[in-house]
Formats: structure tokens, C-alpha cells, sequence
């Protein structure tokens, strides 16, 4: 029996692909979600692959059918919403805890470190204030309740701009279109970010607590579940604490 030519020998004794799991993740998590999968990717060899977006788009477009493995949200209100329609393993698990920040562009001259009051006191009457959209994202709906407990929401009433989710409303800042405006911490952090803004970490008594939440959705594979476990690990919130996050609780 003639030998197998060298070219399919190495094809039959090839290692099989490395795995790759699909999952969609809210906005403020681009940066950290990048170092855990870079690095879960170093040492397991499984490739993630992310949809972005503000989690009440992503909840939406999983009910109609996104093809993926888990949903990592911004909030626990859209897992929930998610839990009710039957599409989950399980009721899912706090990863972590979001946090705010003020920022204004890297030129402004407006006083930060005066805080937000002092900064909305010293904007223009057509200047704008920008913040992610709360009927798609949670931070929006924190940033919210940050500017009404700081007695600020009838002046910014009429000069809000909404980003569909919070890194386009960082990006109206960081661009100038907008003077100021609310982001997530782990994105004024972020050194892509930073260099284009100036940051003031919100104190967190200003708005409800972003228990932010994950979920696997029914049909999760073994590659997905490890992921899943993996986020939840001591060496995982190492990085989020790192990136601006609080442990959950």
C-alpha cells in the first residue's frame, strides 16, 4: 500500500482547531474584556469573540436570535429580562461592580477638580453634556441619577447628548462635540481614552449600585463555561479592579 504523501500525512496528524466561543458584552467592558481575552487566550488557546453594545440592544437582539454563548451586561435588570424568556442556564452571576467618572475634553478649561457641580455652573448655555442613553444602558440611567442628585437635571434637560451606549458618548467628549459628560471609570482610565480627556471618579452615593451581571445562555458549550469560570476567578477580578471596577457584592 503506497505511503501517505507527506502534505496529507501532516493534515491527518494536524492539532484540531482551537476553540472559539461568540458571546456579546456591554460597552464599558471593551478594555478590560480585552486583557482577559487576550490572556485567556495566551493560556487555553480558545479565541473570544465579542459583540459590543449597550446591553439593553444586546438582551434584544439575543431574544431575536444572536447567535451566542453569553451575555455579559452592564446591569442585572437586562439578565433578568433575559431569564424570563427561558434563554438562560441559570439566573447568572455578579462579576463585578461599575463605576462613574466625569470627564471634559484634554483641552477644557472648565473646573474639574472643583467636581461636577463646579464644572455644569461654568458650562456655556449651548455647551453639551454627554451621557449614554438610559433606555439602552445602564450607565446612562446612573449618569442620570448622578445629575438629579446633584440637583443638576432641569440645566441638562436641554443640552444632554445620548450616545447609543456609553463608548459613543465618551467618544462625543473625547472629540469635542460635546464639553463634558459621564463615562464609565474603566473607560477615562483606559490609555486610548485618556489621552484625549481629563477624568473626575464620581463618588458612588451619587447613583444606584451597577451590580453588573452575566449570564450563559441555553446551548453554551464547555469552552464557554470555562470562560464563564474563569471571569469569576480571583486572577480575573484582579482585572477588573485594575481597570476602574469594584469586586461585586
Amino acid at each position: 500500500m503506497a505511503s501517505l504523501s507527506p502534505w496529507l500525512a501532516q493534515a491527518q496528524t494536524k492539532a484540531p482547531a482551537p476553540a472559539r466561543i461568540k458571546i456579546a458584552a456591554a460597552s464599558n467592558l471593551k478594555f478590560v474584556l480585552a486583557d482577559l481575552a487576550a490572556q485567556y487566550k495566551q493560556e487555553t488557546g480558545v479565541q473570544v469573540e465579542v459583540n459590543w453594545g449597550a446591553s439593553g440592544n444586546l438582551a434584544r437582539q439575543i431574544v431575536q436570535g444572536l447567535p451566542v454563548e453569553q451575555f455579559i451586561s452592564a446591569d442585572e435588570a437586562w439578565v433578568e429580562e433575559l431569564v424570563k424568556t427561558g434563554r438562560t442556564v441559570d439566573a447568572g452571576q455578579r462579576y463585578a461592580m461599575g463605576r462613574l467618572a466625569l470627564i471634559l475634553p484634554k483641552n477644557s478649561a472648565l473646573p474639574l477638580s472643583q467636581g461636577l457641580a463646579a464644572v455644569v455652573r461654568a458650562m456655556k448655555p449651548g455647551d453639551k453634556f454627554a451621557i449614554a442613553n438610559p433606555a439602552l444602558a445602564p450607565y446612562g440611567v446612573a449618569s442620570v441619577e448622578v445629575l438629579q442628585r446633584a440637583g443638576l437635571g432641569p440645566w441638562t434637560a436641554a443640552n444632554k447628548v445620548l450616545g447609543d451606549n456609553i463608548g459613543q458618548a465618551t467618544q462625543f467628549v473625547a472629540s469635542g462635540a460635546a464639553q463634558a459628560g459621564i463615562t464609565a471609570l474603566a473607560w477615562a482610565q483606559a490609555p486610548e481614552i485618556a489621552q484625549h480627556v481629563q477624568a473626575w471618579p464620581l463618588p458612588t452615593a451619587l447613583h444606584a449600585p451597577l451590580h453588573q451581571r452575566m449570564v450563559l445562555l441555553k446551548g453554551a458549550g464547555q469552552a464557554a463555561t470555562d470562560w464563564h469560570r474563569f471571569l469569576l476567578s480571583p486572577s480575573a477580578q484582579a482585572v477588573f479592579v485594575r481597570h476602574g471596577y469594584a469586586l461585586p457584592q
